[in-house]
């Protein structure tokens, strides 16, 4: 099986677990015009954040993360 996660799709752990908690991120991430979209999947364990950014690396995503409080590390598999 094949698990190469193309470059633009970049994938963190988080401890972005409530709704209050997405409610807190979500204006950051949707205003951000280098953000094409983004989702967080809060019923994992790791509360995992994908983003499909062309432009953006992980240290830009995790900058914008921790600087609103949250902690966020890149996933790798």
């Amino acid at each position: 099986m094949w698990n190469h996660i193309p470059e633009h799709i970049l994938i963190f752990k988080t401890n972005i677990a409530t709704e209050s908690d997405l409610f807190a991120v979500k204006t950051a991430l949707d205003d951000h015009h280098l953000i094409e979209q983004w989702n967080i999947d809060q019923t994992d364990v790791d509360c995992v954040l994908r983003v499909i950014s062309y432009h953006l690396s992980y240290a830009d995503i995790i900058r914008i993360i921790t600087g609103l409080n949250y902690s966020c590390e890149e996933l790798t598999t």
